[in-house]
């Protein structure tokens, strides 16, 4: 019954999960755009410490008041982490902004960095951070949810705004419709390289996710108006970000929340 409890602590909290004060722009984009500040409250910077400097390196999403997910190909051992919460403009200074180390960093015991297979990691803070109209938990979606093809979500993150291009100042988003399982393992389009575990979205060779946009949230609306973290950016094509049918892949989350229910309780 514990890791119940433990979920339920962020869905009956004084905000609410996934139910920002300040509404997202949702609006068709063509291509990625500056967000609406902290419209995305749980998206996370997860920033590691080179010679002093605090570099962002991933995205990740809050899911609780001490809690953050994220992909296991961002952390590397050795490391020291931060996770900034709260940031709408990566290089400017920020009333809201929240900059707090981690207790503990637990990567899937089967990630498998070869065939990118379970890059799921979670991060926790080294104490609770208060809800706050900039920072804000994300909802879980429900164990084994499989999103429907052409479902509006959005990608967002500081990652590339082109491919080898700088990453971005200010926090972006773009949409990116599912891709269904059986489309997505189409032989032309990512073939056997996708399994169940993973989603896609994308694809149409404009839209997508890029270099430091990883492990960042998937965003998915559900029927009663509150978003879900539905997807972990994960990996996308080699030559392109946006190459045509080879829509982003993301870590599907309602794959893994016994997983991530355990940990939470376990540490």
């Amino acid at each position: 019954m514990m890791k119940f409890v433990v979920l339920a602590l962020f869905v009956a909290g004084a905000y609410g999960c996934g139910q920002p004060t300040i509404a997202p722009v949702v609006s068709r984009v063509v291509g990625g755009e500056e967000v609406r500040p902290n419209s995305w409250p749980w998206q996370i910077s997860l920033q590691y410490n080179r010679q002093g400097e605090w570099r962002h390196t991933c995205g990740g999403t809050l899911i609780s008041d001490q809690w953050v997910l994220t992909a296991a190909h961002c952390i590397s051992s050795g490391r020291e982490y931060r996770v900034a919460m709260g940031k709408h403009n990566l290089i400017e200074t920020e009333q809201s902004a929240v900059f707090m180390g981690t207790s503990n960093i637990i990567v899937h015991e089967k990630w498998n960095p070869f065939f990118i297979r379970n890059d799921i990691a979670l991060i926790k803070l080294e104490s609770p951070v208060s809800s706050s109209d900039s920072i804000m938990a994300a909802c879980l979606p429900a164990a084994g949810f499989t999103l429907p093809h052409h479902e509006p979500c959005y990608v967002t993150g500081w990652g590339r705004v082109y491919t080898g291009g700088p990453i971005a100042d200010i926090l972006q988003q773009a949409l990116l419709p599912v891709v269904d399982h059986a489309t997505c393992t189409k032989s032309d389009w990512w073939g056997a390289q996708v399994k169940e575990t993973m989603v896609c979205a994308g694809g149409d060779g404009v839209v997508s996710g890029c270099n430091g946009d990883s492990g960042g949230p998937l965003n998915c609306r559900r029927t009663d108006g509150a978003w879900e973290v539905q997807g972990i950016v994960s990996f996308g094509s080699g030559l392109s970000c946006n190459f045509p049918k080879k829509p982003t892949v993301f870590t599907r989350v309602s794959s893994y929340i016994d997983w991530i229910s355990s940990k939470m309780v376990a540490y």
